[in-house]
């Protein structure tokens, strides 16, 4: 293997050097995407290496970004999986097994506290298990739910809060979880999209007790599809395994058997003494592994996530100063002292008073070949899959119909939009967006 590897990385090398060499940027013509991959030698030679085993399915790189990431984040267990948003229904349904003390287990009916600024899949998880999600209004400029909303939106059937750290921007992180313990909430810490943000000196995803990452290509690092869910508790790790591979009891690693050695000398169940152990299902489980080759990039990728981090923070202090003769144009983003945001974006809300609207905005930073994205799904009550299911919910705020007052996610869904920071793009390209804010100012 040595010597493969070696021939490997020369073969790259080589590969690389003949590349052609990047073309130079060109104001205008070439793209400023909002979002992006940044892929090295080191990257394909890990996947080749992943190749090469044969292995494929989780194998000896799965285990070693597993441990990295733990380690990285300051957590004693991790399991990765296909997708950010598998990640987030493994991490809630984890929460209804019936290994969890029926007390603390969530149970159909019961509360989860979310908002309704975010994406999707960090709310799916509460409808589809029957759940009802309680939605709390954000702040502008954070575009996080204040821990104020969170305690007022508590009622006698809450059981959990589940929330994201905004485009990387971190929730009062460690009050929250304070705040769910004297309570006895369960906390799941959505870390989606600010891995490497810190707050009170502690990397986000060790706050909630169970959290999730996303590796998809505009995440800060990437295995093309891939995700992870995070825990400091043995139970939840056990159970969180136990879905992702299809609901077995069985907690031997891929390729491995009979490690307990009781494999055919168990009771399970009503199945017939001794039934191998390797198909006794304990959980409604799926089948979210991935495989070894994506698990190899990642490991590769984990390599340079400080460069990364610092990269994406770079970018957005040079964006903060450039934007900030546009304060009466634009609400800025704000973060806690107590924090440095690894940040996913460059959030911006229109002003009411600019006289211009964000589709008009948005509309000329696309005809200058830049980049942008809205925060998600802005109010989620008005998307269209919301409006076609029948299902419970409740709100601190006003509703009309089935929509949902909250005034500063309403914001949100109509002026509010983020340009890119991450660590592909060069300060030439962001001058130019800079520029380009400007121009079009000008001309209002």
């Amino acid at each position: 293997m040595p010597q493969d590897s070696e021939r490997i990385a020369n073969f790259l090398k080589d590969y690389f050097a003949d590349r052609k060499q990047a073309e130079p940027f060109i104001p205008g013509q070439t793209p400023v995407p909002v979002s992006g991959k940044v892929v090295s030698q080191l990257d394909m030679q890990c996947m080749i290496e992943a190749v090469l085993d044969g292995h494929w399915t989780e194998g000896r790189f799965a285990k070693e970004f597993e441990q990295k990431l733990a380690e990285f984040i300051r957590v004693r267990f991790c399991s990765i999986v296909n997708s950010g948003s598998s990640a987030n229904l493994l991490a809630l349904t984890a929460l209804t097994s019936f290994r969890i003390p029926e007390e603390r287990r969530l149970n159909r009916g019961d509360e989860v506290i979310t908002v309704a600024a975010g994406f999707p899949t960090t709310i799916n998880p509460i409808i589809q298990n029957g759940l009802v999600p309680v939605f709390v209004d954000v702040e502008l400029g954070t575009y996080n739910a204040s821990l104020a909303s969170i305690a007022e939106a508590v009622s006698r059937r809450t059981k959990a809060v589940f929330l994201a750290h905004t485009l990387g921007n971190p929730l009062e992180a460690q009050a929250l979880r304070t705040f769910c313990d004297e309570r006895g909430l369960w906390l799941v810490e959505d870390n989606c999209d600010a891995l490497g943000t810190k707050h009170l000196g502690a990397i986000t995803g060790a706050f909630g007790h169970l959290s999730t990452c996303s590796f998809y290509p505009a995440h800060h690092i990437t295995m093309g599809e891939g995700g992870a869910v995070l825990t400091d508790d043995p139970l939840l790790h056990k159970i969180v395994r136990s879905l992702r591979d299809w609901g077995r009891d069985c907690s031997c690693a891929t390729g491995a058997d009979n490690v307990c050695g009781k494999r055919f000398t168990q009771q399970h169940g009503d199945l017939p003494y001794g039934y191998d152990h390797k198909y006794v299902y304990s959980e409604l489980g799926y089948n979210m592994k991935v495989t070894d080759m994506q698990a190899a990039l990642g490991v590769a990728q984990l390599e340079r996530l400080p460069a990364f981090i610092r990269k994406r923070r770079e970018n957005f202090s040079y964006l903060h100063t450039l934007f900030r003769d546009l304060y009466d144009a634009f609400i800025f983003p704000e973060w806690s002292m107590h924090s440095q945001p690894s940040w996913f974006g460059y959030p911006l809300t229109i002003r009411d008073t600019t006289g211009f609207t964000r589709g008009e905005l948005l509309k000329f930073l696309e005809s200058k070949k830049i980049g942008t994205r809205l925060l998600f799904a802005g109010n989620v009550t008005n998307q269209p899959y919301f409006k076609n299911y029948d299902f419970r919910w409740r709100s601190v705020g006003k509703t009309e119909g089935r929509h949902i007052v909250l005034p500063n996610t309403d914001t949100v869904m109509n002026n509010t939009f983020w340009i890119g920071v991450y660590p592909g793009l060069t300060l030439e390209m962001l001058a130019y967006v800079g520029k380009s804010f400007k121009e079009f100012l000008a001309s209002r």
